[in-house]
């Protein structure tokens, strides 16, 4: 079953202020921060992610790219980030699709639960990142301290040889 994740940008960050103590007075460096933390998450699990970032107060029509392998949209003027959610999750449910959003407003929480999403909280999502970052390192680690295993067998006198000349240059 396919995997989406739907984000509440400011949400999200606004949750992470702890972790993060520049988030009010940098924006941009707080969404970036959020767009490295989803990449790996997305990256990692093969969920797909949207992140919703509320723009309803600044002029303009809004914004939709993709940056790091994940589409991000700017609400339009006049426009929630909750209001551009539950469109999102009415454009994507499908039957073979799990959708989830990630936001700590209640009333959003409710609302796309209605629409057949699963919510998660901003502090849950946090945690899931968090985990996602520990189980990333810990595979690399593992991979690295593992030796390569030739891709075919050699007899161990040949093994000894061959190390002995990569030892002495």
């Amino acid at each position: 079953m396919e995997e989406i994740l739907i984000v509440d940008g400011y949400n999200v960050i606004g949750a992470a202020e702890d972790m993060l103590p520049f988030a009010r007075n940098r924006l941009e460096d707080a969404r970036d921060w959020l767009l490295d933390k989803l990449a790996d998450y997305q990256g990692y699990t093969g969920t797909k992610v949207y992140v919703v970032f509320d723009a309803h107060l600044v002029p303009g029509i809004g914004k939709v790219y993709r940056e790091r392998n994940i589409e991000v949209i700017f609400t339009k003027e006049k426009e929630t980030a909750d209001e551009c959610i539950e469109k999102l999750v009415r454009r994507l449910r499908r039957v073979q699709r799990q959708i989830y959003v990630a936001t700590s407003d209640y009333t959003e929480q409710r609302i796309v639960f209605g629409e057949g999403a699963l919510r998660k909280s901003a502090r849950e999502l946090l945690t899931e990142l968090n985990h996602v970052k520990a189980r990333i390192r810990q595979d690399v680690q593992d991979k690295y301290q593992h030796k390569p295993k030739s891709k075919f067998p050699l007899p161990k006198e040949m093994a000894e040889i061959f190390e002995k000349w990569r030892r002495e240059g």
